[in-house]
């Protein structure tokens, strides 16, 4: 047993909730960005680019062009999302190089079988196994990349499919029992997916391997806004311009340290969101894709969803600015001011090593 356990620290195999869920998913979300939510912004602006022009006036064949390229780079780029989370979640194990390469193929070996779920697990087992086998044998260079491979494969044969099922079916469940109950989950989905975009964990990895879509991804997208607006104008006069676009169109998980020290200056945001859930779910009827739920104003990924699921409209747009920026700050300035007259949050409790 004991050589067993000095094998696996050896090759960095670490079997913990830590290592999966936070250190895997966190990568996994990077490679999501790289492919899935970064392709889908390409293609959207080329796809607005190309209504906006219509016709077939010569004069604007250039700009057309340009629509059409940036269409097609999106769409690979969303079509290649396995083999992003394959090398994202093989660096999040530390894996080594051949591994590290390898997970590329089983990314999209899990993502073939199973969408974004099968990938991750079919890269999580490819990648333990190859790292157990890493630098083991004289003939490396064939024995790593193979059992990567096959076992990577096996897990995505064998249990990507039914992880990706069961996923879904739970988003399924979240989507029905957000439109018979809009408000109690209004409340629920905003505050959830919200501390999950905050912790060190993917709140955008969860959300699109659920599948969640409808008022429920609405819900979660106020929720991820409020986080982030939030954490951004409350702590602005702590940390300033940067620490607010940091915070705004970055991540609100970057308050992590200062949440620990003082758990007070995470009521703030949280509580906005849970005011504003049910308002986007019951008043406004907001929804959203997979893809957006779970980002917030991360990279502004959260509204181009919205508009690609409710389409694009000044209307649309006037509910963005209300529910996914303005009421955020607004509530969550006012919660902060209660709570620093009861010396709750005091100034300094946000501030962040930048």
């Amino acid at each position: 047993m004991k050589s067993f356990k000095a094998f696996l620290k050896r090759k960095d195999i670490v079997f913990s909730s830590k290592r999966y869920l936070q250190d895997a998913l966190s990568a996994m979300a990077l490679g999501l960005f790289a492919s899935l939510l970064i392709g889908l912004i390409i293609k959207t602006i080329g796809q607005q680019t190309m209504l906006l022009i219509g016709g077939e006036d010569t004069s604007l064949l250039a700009i057309k062009s340009i629509a059409e390229f940036l269409v097609e780079t999106g769409t690979i780029a969303m079509s290649l999302m396995g083999a992003a989370i394959g090398v994202a979640v093989a660096w999040g194990l530390k894996a080594p190089p051949m591994v590290l390469f390898t997970s590329v193929v089983t990314g999209m070996m899990g993502a073939t079988f199973g969408g974004p779920a099968g990938a991750f697990i079919s890269v999580v087992v490819g990648a333990e196994f190859g790292k157990a086998v890493s630098k083991e044998t004289k003939v490396d260079i064939i024995v790593t990349p193979a059992v990567t491979l096959i076992m990577g494969m096996l897990a995505a044969k064998l249990v990507g499919p039914g992880v990706d099922q069961l996923m879904k079916g739970l988003g399924q469940i979240i989507i029905k029992s957000t439109e018979l109950q809009p408000f109690m989950f209004g409340v629920i989905i905003a505050v959830i997916v919200g501390l999950t975009l905050t912790a060190p964990i993917s709140s955008a990895a969860l959300c699109i391997m659920l599948d969640l879509s409808g008022l429920a991804a609405g819900a979660a997208t106020v929720g991820c806004c409020a986080q982030m607006v939030g954490f951004a104008v409350v702590s602005y006069r702590d940390n300033g311009i940067g620490g607010f676009i940091a915070q705004g169109l970055g991540t609100s998980m970057l308050q992590v340290a200062n949440i620990v020290k003082n758990p007070w200056i995470l009521l703030p945001a949280t509580l906005a969101g849970a005011i504003i859930g049910p308002i986007a779910t019951v008043v406004f009827k907001m929804s959203n894709i997979a893809i957006g739920a779970g980002m917030g104003t991360s990279g502004l990924v959260g509204q181009i969803g919205t508009f690609t699921a409710m389409g694009f409209s000044v209307s649309i747009l006037l509910q963005i600015l209300l529910l996914h920026i303005a009421l955020p700050a607004i509530f969550a300035l006012l919660i902060d001011k209660f709570l620093r007259k009861f010396n709750k949050i005091k100034d300094g409790d946000y501030l962040l090593p930048l």
